[in-house]
């Protein structure tokens, strides 16, 4: 499988195995933490996503208002 993150610098045989150490370096990782901390990130995550629509939603809205006022 081709990852479009790899342009060729590497051999594919060596982003194959980095590929497979990075996964398994979350995975040890993982079982390290407790579960709370994967909720808490995901959480997170979802927060900022929101965050950033209420940003986006803020801005059409000016951009609507300026219209708008213009006609």
């Amino acid at each position: 499988m081709e990852d479009p993150k790899n342009d060729g610098y590497l051999p594919k045989e060596a982003w194959e195995h980095a590929r497979t150490a990075g996964r398994e370096l979350k995975k040890s990782v993982e079982a390290m933490l407790p579960p709370e901390v994967g909720r808490h990130g995901r959480a997170a995550r979802k927060e900022m996503l929101l965050a950033f629509r209420s940003l986006i939603d803020a801005a059409i809205e000016r951009i609507d208002r300026k219209q708008q006022s213009a006609s």
